[in-house]
């Protein structure tokens, strides 16, 4: 996530070195999580199979190279290459990094550290528009932005070889099966036969649509916003400063508190964790309206408005981990990850910036001869420049509304997986118990396994 949000954080500079519209650079980061998306299967399908840890390294390592690489690029053509080489070593990572957690720990206390976990999407987008925006103005280079990430990839390389030690598949629940029993087929057939985790993936595309759009073209909008308040300047670079705080201080109060209303209310409500998620997603989507709405009329309220937005859409990160986690068998959860990952940023964050720079592209032309005829701003006080800015923000404005249609449809696959977790959950249960008895040397007819 930091190397997601310092490429966002110099979003305007990075277009106007290589001369494209909204609509490329959206392919940009698409190229990136299309890559991430593909070989998460490869690396889930491994990780049921194989030591989880060297392929984690491995990835961690492929990702900060091509990283440290593609900052070297001054093509279009090649630089998209190496950020879609970036993608495969994430998927690694990404895929395999919370089954260990799970093989560690059990009940309330892996979601404490899934939360725990999960703190990196905040804190590393937070960080990212942080740390983007200030290399490039400190070093007077956008490239910047993309050379300190690979140091602190190397570094997690030499901890995991030699600090982490790699769990048992199943040991934290008492299950002891090493790999995975089943054909590559017999797997898929499983997992897509298990409404909650269809559902709750589904819920959680919605949520990587949301946050790709707005992690991606944020900053540069509220910028043309702002920008369009009569007597305000504000630069790119302070608005990404700003929207990294944000983001950081929502992931800080949102993704412990997710986990934290669903433990004090599980005793109530055996839902609950789908259920937490849903009104999370219900909630924040009127609120990040009328925050996409604001930022021509008040930055203070836009502002404000962004963060309680992103507070209540952080509510479900760790607990849609904790949800896979326990609605799928031990020898299944790498491979559950990788699919999960899969559809969600195929669908989501791989699709939303492309498709929402797409809409913003499109508009432009729409609304062009008589956007500021339309407008609340009086367009008599603008310059041409500034009339070209006030077409492109209402187009970006209207394009991101449809986050707020996602974010409900979001929460409706939530409210759906209420309906089946608690059957799924048990029917987990009872296929890891199995997997932990020994292997039988003749047929039993009670043998839980022969049924």
């Amino acid at each position: 996530m930091l190397l997601y949000s310092c490429f966002s954080g110099v979003l305007d500079k990075i277009q106007t070195q290589f001369d494209i519209t909204d609509d490329k650079a959206g392919l940009l980061q698409t190229a990136f999580v299309v890559s991430y998306m593909i070989f998460a299967p490869i690396f889930g399908y491994l990780g049921d199979r194989y030591n989880r840890k060297i392929i984690m390294a491995g990835g961690v390592l492929m990702w900060s190279l091509t990283t440290l690489g593609g900052s070297f690029m001054n093509e279009y053509g090649t630089f998209i290459l190496f950020r879609a080489f970036v993608g495969i070593g994430e998927a690694s990572y990404s895929t395999i990094a919370p089954t260990i957690i799970s093989d560690m720990f059990i009940k309330e206390k892996r979601s404490q550290m899934l939360a725990l976990f999960y703190f990196a999407i905040p804190i590393g987008s937070g960080l990212g528009y942080i740390v983007g925006a200030y290399m490039a103005t400190l070093l007077g280079s956008w490239h910047w932005s993309l050379r300190l990430t690979p140091a602190l990839g190397l570094a997690s390389v030499f901890l995991i070889m030699f600090f982490m030690k790699e769990p048992v598949r199943g040991e934290s629940e008492g299950s002891h099966a090493n790999a995975s029993h089943n054909s590559w087929k017999d797997d898929i057939r499983l997992l897509f036969s298990n409404k909650s985790f269809v559902l709750s993936t589904a819920g959680f595309t919605c949520v990587a649509f949301v946050t790709g759009a707005l992690a991606f073209f944020g900053p540069k909008f509220l910028a043309k916003g702002f920008n369009l308040i009569p007597g305000n300047e504000t630069k790119t670079d302070d608005v990404s400063f700003k929207f990294g705080l944000i983001a950081m201080l929502a992931g800080l109060i949102g993704v412990p508190l997710g986990p934290f209303v669903a433990q004090l209310l599980r005793s109530r409500c055996s839902r609950i964790d789908p259920l937490v998620c849903a009104v999370g997603l219900i909630i924040s989507a009127p609120i990040c309206f009328f925050a996409i709405l604001t930022p021509s009329t008040n930055v203070a309220l836009c502002y404000i408005l962004m963060f309680i937005g992103e507070l209540f859409l952080n509510l479900n990160w760790s607990i849609v981990a904790d949800i896979l986690l326990y609605v799928v068998p031990p020898t299944r959860r790498s491979s559950a990850e990788a699919y999960q990952i899969l559809f969600s940023h195929a669908l989501g964050d791989a699709s939303s910036p492309y498709l929402i720079g797409l809409v913003s592209e499109s508009l432009q032309e729409v609304l062009r001869p008589e956007s500021l005829a339309h407008s609340s701003i009086n367009s008599t006080v603008l310059s041409p420049v500034q009339q070209g800015d006030l077409v492109e923000f209402h187009s970006m404005q209207y394009a991101l509304f449809i986050t707020c249609f996602i974010e409900v449809l979001g929460g409706i696959c939530f409210l759906l997986t209420a309906m089946y977790i608690r059957k799924d959950k048990e029917e987990a249960e009872k296929e890891a118990a199995c997997d932990s008895l020994p292997e039988p040397t003749h047929f039993i007819a009670n043998d839980p396994r022969e049924r």
